[in-house]
């Protein structure tokens, strides 16, 4: 019984870890992170564990290392290279590093864009919302827009743009018809 136990415990927290590793988003200049760091000297641990702002030329100064590159990185990616840097320097042995984007009450400073709704416009970005979610925030489609031909209008990292279509008028139905968003997404609900 223990040993079951034992296991779904550790099955639990694989799978939050996979989710957390897939809803991560890419940081960006302006963005805002919670560094903490374990494995050093304790003098040293509150040198480094506290929040950062992502600089304008995508970097954060760390001690020791000084610039570290984060634009472009997810925070577990952003851990790796900080961990890799320390102990490729030989500056510590075996550092563990935690990163997570510092919000408040899960706003991220990022936005998502709605049209075709009540109050169109830019919406808070949060991890794990969706294009239905953003229609509702923005008070529901107008009463000509059609939730059938709502499209996803995304850049992608080199730049080009893709469109996604989504039939959400069967999403009372179906709610796996809806689309989890990223930050400077486009929904558009059509007239």
């Amino acid at each position: 019984m223990k040993t079951l136990l034992h296991l779904i415990v550790l099955l639990t927290l694989s799978a939050n870890s996979l989710l957390a590793q897939n809803s991560e988003i890419p940081l960006t200049p302006g963005d805002r992170i919670s560094l903490t760091i374990g494995g050093v000297p304790s003098e040293e641990v509150p040198q480094i564990s506290k929040v950062y702002t992502v600089s304008d030329n995508g970097t954060i100064n760390l001690l020791h290392i000084q610039e570290v590159r984060a634009a472009g990185l997810k925070p577990s990616a952003l851990q790796r290279a900080i961990e890799s840097a320390y102990k490729s320097q030989e500056i510590y042995t075996n550092p563990t590093v935690t990163v997570s984007i510092d919000s408040i009450a899960g706003d991220t400073g990022r936005q998502v864009y709605v049209s075709g709704v009540v109050a169109p416009g830019p919406k808070p970005y949060k991890p794990g919302i969706t294009a239905y979610q953003v229609i509702m925030a923005g008070g529901g489609p107008t009463p000509y827009a059609s939730l059938k031909k709502t499209r996803i209008v995304r850049t992608n990292p080199d730049g080009t743009r893709k469109t996604i279509p989504a039939d959400l008028s069967k999403y009372s139905s179906n709610p796996s018809v809806d689309i989890s968003l990223q930050p400077e997404d486009q929904v558009i609900v059509p007239e």
